[in-house]
């Protein structure tokens, strides 16, 4: 092969794009967040962190009347609706209902629930004299069965390993932990990475597709042992990345 010849295959094989920075996600401050289950400890305790982050939250309840008190209480402009105006208004919706709940919630919300991105935190837990174990759906887990039942949404998972009680405190400024989020469309995972990074001290770190969510869910149960074994409220950091 002649230089030219080099020359002319060079000029017709396109450069290859460089790599995309797995932390350069996108801008989420201006979405709206609903939270179903927003009056539960993890509802509202999530509801609490990304109020004081600057984002706009709407909490839901099947009681509007309760899911307003609860807002009133939490303060820092959070609204309070019924499940399903939280879930018409909200650009991004997380489920934090009990698992009990979970699926007759989410079937009751398809319609309103169709075209948005749905984060789905719950954790199938049982529970006996021994402590928490986890619970397999047949669906896989809560997050399959949440997509199982919302096929028009765009269901993801993340925001399981957090603390209500640190949540809660306003007196915590930064919550030290990471997020595992999992999902199938990787620009809807950056958005809810990048929601996650938000709330001072997290960070959103990508964990795979949604087959991969039951054992991010059971890891639940671990972390409730450790809290009662070392009186703590622990979280989990994914290293050297």
């Amino acid at each position: 092969m002649t230089s030219t010849d080099s020359a002319q295959q060079s000029a017709a094989t396109p450069a290859k794009a460089p790599a995309k920075d797995p932390w350069d996600l996108p801008d989420v401050s201006g979405l709206v967040v609903g939270v179903l289950g927003g009056t539960g400890p993890q509802g509202k305790g999530l509801a609490l962190r990304f109020a004081r982050a600057g984002q706009k939250v709407i909490i839901g309840s099947r009681a509007a009347e309760r899911a307003r008190a609860a807002a009133e209480e939490i303060g820092h402009g959070v609204e309070g609706a019924d499940n399903a105006e939280t879930a018409r208004r909200s650009d991004v919706v997380i489920v934090a209902v009990p698992w009990d709940g979970h699926a007759k919630t989410l079937e009751s919300l398809r319609g309103e629930l169709a075209g948005k991105l749905v984060v789905d935190c719950v954790n199938p837990l049982g529970f006996d004299k021994k402590g928490a174990y986890a619970l397999k759906p047949e669906e896989g887990s809560a997050a399959e069965q949440a997509a199982a039942l919302l096929p028009d949404s765009r269901v993801t998972a993340a925001f399981h390993h957090l603390s209500a009680v640190l949540l809660q405190d306003p007196e915590i400024d930064e919550i030290d932990t990471d997020v595992m989020v999992l999902g199938e469309d990787r620009a809807d995972v950056e958005i809810v990475q990048a929601l996650a990074g938000r709330i001072p001290g997290m960070r959103g770190v990508f964990a795979g597709r949604l087959r991969g969510a039951h054992q991010v869910e059971a890891l639940v149960a671990n972390l409730i042992s450790v809290n009662r074994r070392y009186k703590a409220h622990a979280g989990l950091r994914v290293t050297d990345v």
